[in-house]
């Protein structure tokens, strides 16, 4: 089996509660299955669970290279030279990462209001960002764009591999493999 979820914002990428904090149990009831690689707490979006460890591993693995594409909000007017550097690739504190796809994004017309909303500031602009990776670090696209001076406000996973988002609402599934 292989679920889609929306993982809202605020939301363990588990199913044990923790801290008196929200887990995956609230928005699957799927016995059995688990989640194909993590996203943060503070991150949205596209969470595949599976019970095939096969298709798991295959996920998740980094030898298997799947894309992860990602739309992130960050703090400030991003500049060409930003989005180059990222493309590059940038050194954080455990290594280089490798080139990613990184172009300027619009904000969606389909985005969804986040609970609790971004913090908005009058007088600094923010930006939004596709970012396409092949790895998976802790929090990478997080620290990929506060290394080159755009700190993420808002980050949200729209695919993985061939897997897509589209259509599901916060805290929605969809089965897409029995």
């Amino acid at each position: 089996m292989l679920i889609a979820l929306n993982k809202p914002f605020n939301v363990l990428c588990q199913f044990t509660a923790e801290g008196g904090k929200r887990t995956l149990a609230e928005f699957v009831s799927h016995k059995n299955v688990y989640p194909a690689g993590r996203l943060d707490y503070d991150s949205e979006g596209l969470l595949l669970l599976t019970d095939d460890g096969r298709l798991a591993h295959k996920l998740t693995d980094p030898r298997h290279k799947q894309p992860k594409t990602y739309l992130v909000q960050v703090d400030g007017a991003v500049t060409d030279e930003a989005v180059a550097a990222l493309r590059r690739g940038v050194v954080l504190n455990d290594g280089p990462t490798l080139p990613a796809g990184v172009e300027h994004a619009a904000e969606p017309e389909w985005l969804w209001p986040r609970d609790p909303p971004v913090r908005f500031r009058k007088n600094i602009p923010t930006s939004w960002l596709s970012v396409t990776l092949r790895e998976g670090r802790n929090r990478q696209v997080r620290r990929m764009t506060a290394a080159v001076g755009f700190p993420t406000l808002r980050l949200i996973r729209v695919r993985v591999g061939g897997y897509g988002l589209e259509g599901l609402a916060p805290g929605d599934i969809r089965v897409l493999l029995p």
